[in-house]
C-alpha cells in the first residue's frame, strides 16, 4: 500500500521475496507428497474441530502422506499432532506475525516466512489435497484462492475437502447461490467435497491417489549426499 518507493528499496524487497522462495524450495524438496490442512489458530485441544483435525490428519498420514500446515497453534497444531500420533511426517510453513503465530511442538521440520503470498504458494506447491477446517479470514483466503486457481486451470486439479458442515453451512449455501446465478459453473461445484466424515475424506484422497500414481511417484526425490542434502524423518 506504500506505492512507489526508491529503486533500491524495491530491489531489496524483490531479493527478500526471492530468498524466501529459495529457502522454502530448498528445505521442502525431500518431504514427499503432502496433504495440507488449513484452519483456525484459535481453537484449543478441547474443541470439537481440533479433535476432528487431529483425527483426519492421523488417518491421512497412515496413507503415506506428509501432513503440512501453516505450522502454528489451533487446527494447525491438531493436524501436525495427528501426523505425530500416526507416526507420519509433520511439516510446518509458519508465518511471522507480531502476535498469535508461534510454531507448534509437533513439527518434524518447519520454516518461518515473512510474506503470506510466499507461504501460500509453498503450501500449494507440495500439496496433493487440501483439507479445509473451520477458521477465519486467512483460512477462507487460502481456500478461495486455491479453488480459483483450479477453476481457471492455473494449477492442476486436486481434491479440496471442507470439513465442518454445520460451520460452513452459509458458505455452502452461497456457493450454490453462485452456481444458480451463473457466476460459477455447475461443474465447479464438483471441485469441493463437504463432509464431516473422516472415512469419506480419507477415501476421497485415496481414490484420487490411485488415479494419479505417476504424480505421486514424481514427487519423491532422493537427496544428493555430496550436496549436503538429507531426507526429513519423523521424530517419534
Amino acid at each position: 500500500m506504500a506505492g512507489r518507493r526508491e529503486r533500491w528499496q524495491e530491489f531489496r524487497y524483490t531479493l527478500g521475496v526471492f530468498h524466501q522462495f529459495i529457502t522454502g524450495l530448498r528445505e521442502f524438496h525431500f518431504i514427499g507428497p503432502c496433504i495440507t490442512v488449513f484452519g483456525s489458530a484459535r481453537f484449543d485441544e478441547n474443541h470439537v474441530y481440533y479433535k476432528q483435525a487431529r483425527e483426519v490428519s492421523a488417518a491421512v498420514s497412515k496413507l503415506g502422506f506428509t501432513i503440512m500446515t501453516g505450522g502454528g497453534p489451533g487446527i494447525m497444531e491438531a493436524a501436525n499432532r495427528g501426523a505425530r500420533d500416526a507416526g507420519g511426517l509433520s511439516i510446518g510453513c509458519n508465518i511471522v506475525l507480531p502476535m498469535e503465530q508461534q510454531e507448534n511442538p509437533y513439527l518434524d521440520k518447519f520454516i518461518n516466512i515473512d510474506y503470506f503470498f510466499v507461504r501460500k504458494e509453498l503450501l500449494r506447491k507440495y500439496s496433493f489435497a487440501f483439507i479445509v477446517m473451520p477458521g477465519g479470514f486467512g483460512t477462507l483466503d487460502e481456500f478461495f484462492e486455491t479453488v480459483t486457481l483450479i477453476q481457471t486451470k492455473k494449477i492442476q486439479q486436486f481434491p479440496i475437502i471442507v470439513m465442518g458442515v454445520e460451520w460452513h453451512k452459509e458458505l455452502m449455501d452461497h456457493i450454490e447461490r453462485m452456481a444458480k446465478a451463473g457466476t460459477i459453473s455447475e461443474e465447479d461445484m464438483d471441485l469441493i467435497l463437504f463432509t464431516d466424515s473422516v472415512e469419506e475424506a480419507t477415501k476421497h484422497i485415496q481414490k484420487w491417489a490411485d488415479k494419479n500414481p505417476k504424480l505421486i511417484s514424481n514427487a519423491i526425490r532422493k537427496p544428493i549426499w555430496w550436496l549436503g542434502e538429507k531426507t526429513v524423518k519423523p521424530k517419534n
